[in-house]
């Protein structure tokens, strides 16, 4: 009954909330003079009376049969009938925003009748409202959304409402144009990629959309003459059903052959997704076969994840309850002032706010930092507040803490090695197996020595996933892509992959497909010089010095053997600069750097896969429909990667269309 006086008193209040929402043109009052005159006195102002809102919040609120407690309507949340009725205004702020507010729209303060001035009707700027559909396309694109968003009638309204001449293209014709740029576009990466003197290297990632329809992206990645690692979308695939290796082999096949790159192909890096594995098995058959190299490797990035997971699989309880509380002190100001506090009474360190909560192995890996390194903070805020928590047990015993604090000292050092891979420049194949060579020591380092049975189990299972990976990545690719890492070579190799017979074999590749014949402007340790008089001053002086290093070269048995005789270069040098300016050293060698130094370690950036940011990525891929998830997501990755916007052959250029209302604007108000 007392819910019912409630709706009825909250449908009352209606009318007027909307009435005060009401946009009226803004106009200067003028005084009418009614009731007062300049030289009587001034009636005395009316002093609005001062509103009570513990009614307001009471009425959202149900007090216990026993008397002892009160309980949200809404959430059903208790909280002692001693509580402060400000407390119930800030659980209604928070938890139900707009309710702490209903009562606003009932309150009528006295005002003095003024008259206005009726508003002069001002010319609309002439706009082209073609252009306003370009421009919302562009947004469309940019935000990964359906055309359907379009017509939405509150878009729909608000448009109305600036210009009622306003006309929104229907879905159908955005469809149809999106299509068409999509087809512009991709004739632009097909041509560029002819250009391509290089072999090209491919990754795929696949995914299931809300409509359940399975996808794979296949993009492509290169070195160009320049040294500069390029990569790009090429397709967004639908695998039809039953989805396994013969459909994706054929939606691969069908990518490679219109983009012309199925010669230039040198590697498939994958998810560990087993029918990609059989596809790209069949696709090595398939080039064997025509005399081309190619292979296939696991993603390392993927598998990383997995074993960290594997870690994390006993205390996720443990977890769940700690996420819980930070997402809990990233939406309350007061507590994020009181833990602030806090830290620095228990000199627990300063932490930047909001906190990563996410999903992610970041956000994971923050909820066992948060315990680790501020316990008493996180203890005392969960007590102080915890009415905000609504007498949730999120304080963690003694157990608790020790497992994480476990857990913590544990995974610490994968937390440096993501952290590594997320923010290197090129994360080469051979960084990411020196890496992944590391995380197997940590784990065989954890069996080995750790006392708690628990985590023995925990490293047990990320051994045998570690063993799996091992097996089906150490090849004679990933030998030669390592190898010529000049910061890894044959001295940070995993030992497992760093054998003599690759070394042969590798060096039997390199006679056979990067000979002098091959490349004849490279025969002589001479590249194509210029003709200007400048250019032939430096060409005079690279002369000499390209003499000087032919007859140390000669020392050697070839270009590969001089460059493994020589140490390697510091972890942190930039791979790509190090052979742009070594090139000249190695002419042939510098050739096969090229190709195999763009063959991908992982299938997915690291950074999509262990922070946060992949968490957008996945729910453009979860959300789009099937009509526009290839269109979309091609065209937004190519316009990122610098390719123009095209209708059929004409390049739309937003900044003028931007430039072009502006003006038409400016032209009215003068």
């Amino acid at each position: 009954m007392e819910w019912n006086n409630t709706f009825k008193s909250m449908k009352e209040m209606e009318p007027k909330t909307l009435m005060d929402m009401t946009l009226v043109p803004s106009v200067e009052p003028i005084e009418s003079g009614l009731g007062s005159s300049d030289k009587g006195n001034p009636c005395p102002p009316v002093k609005p009376r001062k509103k009570s809102m513990t009614s307001l919040y009471l009425k959202f609120f149900e007090t216990a049969p026993d008397g002892k407690s009160r309980r949200c309507k809404f959430c059903k949340q208790s909280y002692s009938i001693a509580t402060a009725t400000g407390n119930l205004g800030r659980h209604l702020s928070h938890r139900h925003p707009g309710y702490d507010r209903l009562g606003d729209a009932g309150q009528q303060v006295s005002q003095t009748v003024v008259a206005s001035k009726k508003p002069q009707p001002q010319a609309k700027p002439s706009v082209d409202l073609d252009h306003l559909n370009w421009l919302l396309l562009k947004w469309l694109i940019g935000a990964s959304l359906p055309p359907s968003t379009l017509e939405d009638e509150g878009l729909m309204n608000s448009f109305k409402f600036l210009n009622s001449s306003v006309t929104i293209w229907p879905k159908e014709k955005v469809q149809a144009v999106i299509l068409e740029v999509f087809r512009s576009m991709r004739e632009d990466v097909r041509a560029s990629l002819e250009h391509v003197n290089s072999k090209v290297s491919i990754t795929l990632d696949f995914w299931t959309s809300y409509e359940q329809v399975f996808y794979m992206s296949v993009k492509c990645h290169w070195i160009n003459d320049n040294w500069s690692l390029h990569k790009i979308l090429l397709d967004v695939c639908q695998i039809p059903y039953p989805c396994n290796g013969s459909e994706i082999l054929h939606a691969l096949m069908k990518v490679l052959t219109t983009f012309n790159i199925e010669t230039k192909i040198l590697s498939c890096t994958t998810d560990n997704n087993q029918h990609a594995i059989h596809a790209c098995h069949a696709l090595k058959e398939e080039l064997d076969a025509r005399k081309l190299p190619f292979c296939y490797i696991p993603c390392a990035a993927r598998t990383l994840n997995q074993i960290i997971e594997d870690g994390l699989r006993t205390p996720k309880s443990i977890l769940s309850k700690i996420r819980e509380f930070v997402l809990e002190l990233n939406g309350y100001p007061e507590i994020i002032e009181d833990f602030k506090q806090l830290t620095a009474v228990y000199q627990e360190g300063s932490w930047k706010f909001p906190l990563d909560a996410s999903t992610s192995w970041n956000g994971d890996y923050t909820m066992l930092d948060i315990v680790r390194k501020a316990p008493n903070s996180v203890d005392s805020a969960i007590k102080k507040h915890e009415e905000t928590f609504g007498g949730r047990n999120l304080l963690l015993n003694t157990t608790e803490i020790s497992v994480i604090s476990i857990l913590h000292s544990y995974l610490e050092p994968f937390y440096k090695i993501t952290t590594n891979l997320c923010t290197c420049k090129v994360p080469t194949v051979g960084l990411v197996l020196f890496f992944m060579d590391h995380v197997f020591e940590l784990i065989s380092s954890c069996r080995d020595s750790c006392r708690q049975e628990w985590l023995k189990t925990v490293a047990d299972d990320m051994a045998k996933r570690a063993r799996s990976f091992s097996t089906q990545v150490y090849n004679l690719f990933t030998f030669m892509a390592a190898v010529l890492d000049p910061r890894i070579k044959k001295e940070l190799i995993p030992e497992n992959l760093n054998s003599e017979k690759n070394l042969e074999e590798a060096r039997s590749h390199f006679t056979r497909y990067y000979s002098s014949s091959q490349f004849p402007a490279m025969a002589n340790g001479f590249g194509t010089q210029d003709t200007t008089e400048e250019a032939n001053v430096v060409s005079f002086a690279e002369e000499i010095a390209r003499k000087r290093r032919r007859v140390s070269m000669n020392t050697a048995t070839d270009e590969l053997s001089q460059y493994l005789s020589e140490p390697p270069a510091p972890i942190a040098t930039d791979v790509l600069d190090w052979w742009k300016v070594n090139s000249t050293r190695y002419p042939r060698l510098s050739a096969m750097a090229r190709d195999y130094l763009a063959v991908q370690g992982t299938s997915i950036e690291p950074v999509e896969l262990f922070t946060s940011k992949g968490n957008e990525i996945r729910k453009q891929q979860f959300c789009l429909p099937y009509s526009s998830m290839q269109a979309v997501m091609c065209i937004n990755s190519w316009i990122q990667s610098g390719y123009k916007f095209k209708f059929r052959s004409t390049e739309i250029d937003f900044d003028k269309l931007v430039e072009s209302g502006a003006a038409a604007v400016d032209n009215v108000k003068s």
